[in-house]
């Protein structure tokens, strides 16, 4: 990932604070360990700092009882932005993407095996047959429902894990470190991380057996953040300084033996091939996401049914090498962000910041919803900007506005300017 998008991707500084020598001991051994297993592909090898090192990069860390902290470098990426590039790139390789599609039938030949999908246009309602070679399953904790087209009686293969995160101001972990408690008092793991220049907060493991589009958090799950985060930190952060709340599902693969849990569960991916056809990954995370695609496609190769090609995807590049850029902020647009920065150098007004409380301008959004296939105010505010996650409240007040600019470059009238308003602010409630 780091060599695919160097523009999404950086080297983020995690500390463990320490409040017994034990817990010195049994980090900082740990982590030697992973510093060895993870070799050449280490982001930096950890050390231990003394308690004044650790409060000179933690200032609003707790101190007393503090051992010192012991530092390890992991990655850090920005999903959203990452899942646009890729289809971007996907498009420019002459692939076809189709955003709002549904997939409602499995088509078959007489033999029974699969020759495409009947899938619907959710703007239109219209049915459309596509037909191919190879249909590959990988919808994430939505598995088990394409399982069940192809077969009623498939068993269940993912196990839906809730993770929550929440959104704080920056002024509660100034500074470019990030916190990480391995182990909280219930045996769960905790995280605080900069994030564009604000905190992100997390994470819960939690079962779910209702699967949604937008799973909400539940009450204890933030109470569970916030009062652990309280326990590390000077300044405690209460539930009316959170900006913004956001859930997600992990399809960790499902343990016949113990179908309940998910802590035990292996976060590794699973490829299947069924009988009929379809070939289904299940699992993983992003930090595989490359090399799951690779093997879910050369599985289809040794299965025959695709023609075996080289894969050009280990050494690919969203992000020409050297190249320098006018505006360092717009950099996660990658090699476009000069075009938003020609269009803001034409039209200054263009280049206005949005609101204060976010770094996104009008020229963003006018690029977007020509390069980046943005179909309501959501995509926007949500997914190809961070508006949403960022500042839930600031991303309501500038909604009227977004969608303005959204129907003049997309061609709406003022009824989808209303409804799209009415449809983000039901959505909302989901992150405030």
């Amino acid at each position: 990932m780091l060599k695919n998008a160097t523009h999404l991707t950086g080297n983020q500084e995690f500390i463990i604070p320490a409040y017994s020598w034990r817990d010195v001991f049994l980090y900082t051994a740990g982590l030697k360990f992973y510093d060895l297993l993870s070799g050449k592909l280490s982001l930096g090898k950890s050390y231990f700092i003394n308690p004044e090192k650790t409060l000179d990069r933690l200032p609003l860390l707790k101190p007393g009882g503090l051992k010192g902290g012991i530092v390890y470098h992991d990655g850090q990426f920005d999903d959203s932005r990452m899942a646009v590039e890729m289809v971007r790139h996907c498009v420019r390789n002459e692939a076809a993407a189709i955003n709002y599609f549904e997939v409602r039938e499995l088509l078959k030949d007489e033999s029974g095996r699969i020759t495409g999908v009947r899938a619907m246009d959710t703007d239109t309602g219209d049915i459309y047959t596509i037909r191919s070679r190879l249909v590959i399953n990988a919808t994430g904790v939505f598995t088990d429902e394409i399982h069940r087209m192809d077969n009623p009686e498939a068993r269940p293969t993912v196990r839906p894990s809730q993770g929550v995160h929440i959104v704080l101001d920056k002024s509660f972990l100034p500074g470019d470190s990030a916190i990480m408690i391995p182990k909280t008092d219930d045996g769960r793991v905790l995280f605080a991380i900069p994030w564009y220049d604000r905190v992100v907060a997390g994470t819960t493991d939690t079962p779910l057996d209702i699967i949604t589009n937008e799973p909400r958090a539940l009450d204890e799950e933030i109470d569970f953040i916030l009062g652990t985060a309280g326990k590390y930190l000077v300044k405690k952060p209460l539930r009316s300084d959170v900006l913004s709340i956001f859930a997600g599902l992990r399809p960790l693969a499902a343990d016949p033996d113990n179908p309940a849990s998910t802590r035990e569960v292996s976060r590794r991916h699973k490829i299947t091939l069924s009988r009929s056809g379809l070939l289904s990954i299940t699992g993983g995370k992003w930090t595989f996401y490359r090399r799951m695609a690779e093997e879910t496609i050369n599985r289809g190769i040794r299965a025959g049914i695709l023609e075996k090609r080289e894969c050009i995807t280990r050494d690919y590049s969203f992000y020409p090498p050297g190249l320098k850029l006018k505006s360092e902020r717009l950099k996660i647009y990658g090699s476009k962000a000069d075009d938003i920065e020609e269009m803001i150098e034409k039209d200054p007004w263009l280049g206005e910041l949005l609101d204060s409380r976010l770094p996104y301008t009008r020229a963003e959004i006018v690029w977007i919803c020509h390069n980046e296939m943005p179909l309501k105010l959501e995509d926007m505010l949500a997914r190809r900007t961070r508006s949403l996650v960022l500042d839930a409240r600031a991303s309501s007040d500038i909604a009227p506005e977004v969608a303005a600019i959204m129907a003049r470059e997309l061609k709406h009238d003022d009824n989808w300017v209303q409804e799209q308003i009415k449809e983000y602010h039901q959505l909302l409630i989901n992150y405030l």
